[in-house]
């Protein structure tokens, strides 16, 4: 008889054919099959926001920064995308599908955001930083690894997620902390975990203080259990799981060796399958 598998947490972080950058590739119906096919208690699709111009209420529009960080941003079809995420409560009874965005750099566009957030109800709204300012533009921070020593790159990106925490209350889960991680240069030797504490720990200790919570993002380079020890030392209290999935295949991927971490680190599931994970 084979032993019986865990249960899965909620995966919060997935983007379907309504993210700009899915390029047709993404279904939300063949995702919450795969969800369901898993046993995944629940799913957020949290949609891409992300501007290429400015708008009242927003503080990038005072510093001159040319924004559009990459040509294939598209708005948001909220109503569109609404629609679709009734459709697949209706075909899913049995998977809990909540709504949701991750909203780009929401600490430089707080009005166009706000606007956003205020054309239909969302149930979960991630925070992510992709993009730094660089010879006053917006650039990717990943292509700072080609100008920047690697650690400098870090150093500036955790710098500016710490700002990005302090002078943004618009969302609840900080997605993918070290996101430039994930092209973190081969020639470049091991990634400097240890030697960015004090970086970390400045982001960590702004998002404790606020009460929100901390992304584990299994597409990224899988947080350790030192680092989510160094969240709950911050005063950390809950963690969510987001794949980053942008095709069906990716749902919940990794999530038990994620799973593994958080518990490794004193993180547990509640009454609520599809609730955040606390300690």
């Amino acid at each position: 008889m084979l032993p019986e598998l865990p249960e899965l947490p909620a995966d919060s972080h997935v983007h379907s054919q309504w993210s700009y950058d899915t390029f047709g590739r993404a279904s939300m119906v063949a995702e919450c099959q795969r969800a369901v096919e898993l046993g995944v208690p629940a799913v957020a699709f949290t949609e891409h926001v992300d501007f290429t111009d400015y708008g009242p209420g927003d503080a990038i529009g005072a510093t001159g920064v040319e924004t559009g960080w990459w040509d294939a941003i598209r708005p948001l079809d909220v109503t569109g995308y609404l629609a679709s995420i009734e459709e697949c409560r209706h075909r899913f009874p049995s998977l809990r599908i909540l709504s949701g965005v991750e909203a780009g750099e929401p600490h430089l566009f707080a009005g166009s955001l706000a606007a956003v957030l205020a054309a239909g109800s969302f149930d979960r709204v991630l925070g992510s930083l992709h993009a730094l300012v660089w010879e006053g533009r917006l650039t990717n921070s990943s292509s700072l690894f080609k100008v920047l020593a690697p650690v400098e790159v870090m150093r500036r990106y955790l710098a500016e997620v710490a700002v990005l925490v302090e002078d943004s209350g618009a969302f609840e889960t900080l997605a993918h902390l070290d996101y430039p991680r994930r092209h973190w240069p081969a020639g470049a030797g091991p990634y400097p975990e240890a030697g960015l504490e004090e970086d970390y720990r400045a982001v960590l200790s702004a998002l404790a203080s606020s009460g929100r919570v901390l992304e584990i993002n299994t597409f990224s380079p899988m947080a350790s259990v030192t680092l989510l020890r160094w969240w709950r030392e911050e005063g950390g209290r809950a963690v969510s799981f987001g794949s980053d999935a942008h095709v069906a295949s990716r749902v919940a991927d990794k999530f038990p060796q994620a799973v593994a971490i958080a518990e490794a680190a004193g993180f547990g599931r509640g009454r609520d399958p599809s609730d955040f994970w606390r300690c």
